[in-house]
């Protein structure tokens, strides 16, 4: 079901002191939203984050999650061992995964079902770089990673997939797509989804994550395709993080 959604990043981030002070702070500012509002810590985190949220309305993410299910993997970590943590959600080929550790379109495809298979929320990111966008290719690079995705789990699991665009070239450098730019590769996500399914398209969630901060977050928000964000740095502090949320609910 489409929905509001706001999922914080902190990728490798923060210290033990700083999770109890941020979630704390969190839990009061957000406890009347109607948006929903995931936090995605550190792994080492995780256990920490999961005692802290206990009968919150804020749900727990992690970063990433292994393809495979067990095994000699040494450093990966299961989506079973992330579903015993309490997450419910798990972003799966950010593009830092992609450009800095090599995970392939497949590879990535491959980790969305085995998050599926452990009954985890897959945020799978789609996005293109700063060289993409200006050749014009910015539609057929999403395409391609979405659909790599859809081979592997097929178009019916989108029922249960969030979708979050993140153009490589907007992550972390203060530039941001325009409400237009994003809103037309949100809407070029959702037709092509649309074209195997209308009804899993118009209840896809769909989210922007690029340097989303509180001055831009309203009016990304208010685009009819984008449903809500994917936030790196501004999710580290606590007063820019809640006003994107109110942006977003």
């Amino acid at each position: 079901m489409r929905r509001k959604l706001v999922i914080a990043n902190w990728k490798m981030n923060g210290h033990r002191s700083m999770v109890d002070q941020l979630l704390a702070g969190l839990q009061t500012r957000l406890s009347e939203l109607s948006v929903q509002v995931v936090i995605c810590p550190p792994a080492v985190y995780l256990d920490q984050a999961q005692a802290l949220l206990k009968g919150s309305p804020i749900s727990l993410g992690a970063q990433n999650a292994s393809e495979h299910v067990t095994g000699a993997y040494t450093g990966e970590i299961s989506a079973q061992m992330l579903r015993e943590f309490g997450c419910d959600y798990v972003l799966l080929g950010h593009s830092e995964r992609r450009s800095l550790y090599g995970e392939s379109d497949a590879v990535v495809a491959q980790k969305t079902l085995a998050a599926l298979k452990e009954r985890l929320t897959p945020v799978l990111c789609v996005g293109e770089s700063d060289a993409e966008r200006a050749s014009g290719k910015t539609e057929q690079v999403v395409s391609r990673q979405l659909s790599a995705a859809i081979e592997a789990v097929g178009v019916e699991a989108f029922s249960d997939i969030v979708v979050a665009y993140e153009p490589v070239w907007a992550i972390g450098t203060g530039n941001t797509a325009t409400p237009e730019q994003a809103q037309a590769v949100h809407y070029h996500i959702r037709q092509q989804i649309a074209s195997l399914s209308e009804k899993i398209a118009a209840d896809l969630t769909l989210l922007y994550g690029g340097s989303v901060n509180a001055d831009n977050a309203a009016e990304l928000f208010a685009m009819p395709d984008i449903d809500g964000g994917l936030i790196g740095g501004a999710s580290l502090d606590e007063q820019a993080f809640t006003a994107i949320c109110n942006a977003a609910g």
